[in-house]
């Protein structure tokens, strides 16, 4: 079987899919790729199932070598990649040689960049799913971050070898048309991260003093140092609570924006607690998730108020486009 040594892991890279949904009664959030959007984009580019596992780099890339030929493409931040001495363009399949090293540095927009290759990183799923779950040592490889000198099977993967798996997309391109399979205009627009973040209204908005909306969706708020895949932390305008005690913990969703006594806001990411007790002033949309996932430390972000027609109406259009191999592809 065809295997990625690692020779730099770069700062935090793990193996990631689309997650385990479906635990969170057990206590087990989904965790999987913090953009899986772009994850979903580069398996299609090199012909897997979305949901094949992927590599997950953030802030610095990693140096990999691999053993034998193959089809890869990075999604994502971008980490001025290199094979061998040529240069690796964003969003676009590309072929790799027996004994090529892929070389990144730091990145130069977003947070996460991610290294899928034809056939998937090959690892045992726990719960359904090949991803990392960080915070508990979960799933991925050996359920931690990589480290030098690791060695990654490629393929072997269930679903990671049925390209193009949802049924609208139709069949899967020839191996040999994979290469030079670029990302289209209208898709790099779609995975455009976005600073300023839709929202839904959260189920304890009411529990906000009237000042509250106007500072919370009319300043800005800093990305945190102390963030991480559980929990993007922020700095900005406190959001007062008015006195109503203590609130009952309920189940939560990632995105979910909670307000802890601090004031200062918390945005529930991919490997966020299944509970919570904080109240929730609002919701990121689905259809901005990936956003979330390309936030780094320091980067201001503000919020906007959107129905909950107008958030399915864009949940529906992002996924036209990616059910459109047409229009998502040049």
């Amino acid at each position: 079987m065809p295997v990625i040594r690692v020779m730099e892991p770069g700062m935090f890279t793990t193996v990631q899919d689309l997650g385990r949904e479906g635990y969170g009664e057990m206590g087990v959030s989904p965790s999987g790729a913090a953009d899986a959007l772009s994850l979903r984009i580069g398996n299609r580019l090199v012909g897997n199932g979305e949901g094949a596992a992927g590599l997950e780099m953030t802030l610095v890339g990693g140096t990999f070598e691999f053993s034998e030929p193959g089809t890869l493409a990075l999604t994502g931040a971008d980490f001025g990649a290199w094979l061998d001495d040529v240069p690796v363009e964003m969003w676009r399949s590309c072929e790799v040689r027996a004994g090529q090293t892929l070389r990144m540095e730091g990145t130069r927009d977003g947070a996460r960049g991610y290294l899928c290759v034809r056939g998937g990183i090959a690892v045992a799923e726990v719960m359904g799913s090949a991803s990392t779950h960080v915070l508990s040592g979960m799933g991925g490889f050996a359920g931690r971050v990589l480290r030098r000198g690791d060695v990654l099977q490629i393929g072997g993967q269930a679903g990671a070898e049925q390209p193009f798996a949802r049924s609208a997309l139709g069949k899967a391109p020839p191996q040999q048309r994979l290469a030079g399979r670029i990302l289209s205009t209208a898709g790099r627009k779609l995975v455009r991260a976005r600073k300023k973040l839709r929202v839904t209204v959260g189920p304890q908005s009411d529990w906000f003093g009237p000042a509250a909306p106007r500072r919370f969706y009319g300043d800005a708020y800093r990305v945190t140092e102390e963030s991480n895949r559980m929990g993007l932390r922020l700095a900005g305008p406190v959001v007062e609570k008015l006195p109503r005690g203590e609130m009952i913990s309920e189940g939560v969703a990632s995105g979910a924006i909670q307000v802890p006594e601090s004031g200062m806001p918390i945005i529930l990411f991919v490997e966020q607690q299944t509970t919570g007790g904080y109240p929730k002033i609002a919701n990121v949309i689905s259809a901005d998730f990936h956003s979330l996932g390309q936030l780094r430390p320091r980067d201001e972000i503000s919020f906007e108020l959107v129905d909950w027609e107008m958030a399915r109406a864009l949940l529906r259009e992002q996924e036209a486009l990616l059910g459109s191999d047409e229009r998502l592809f040049d």
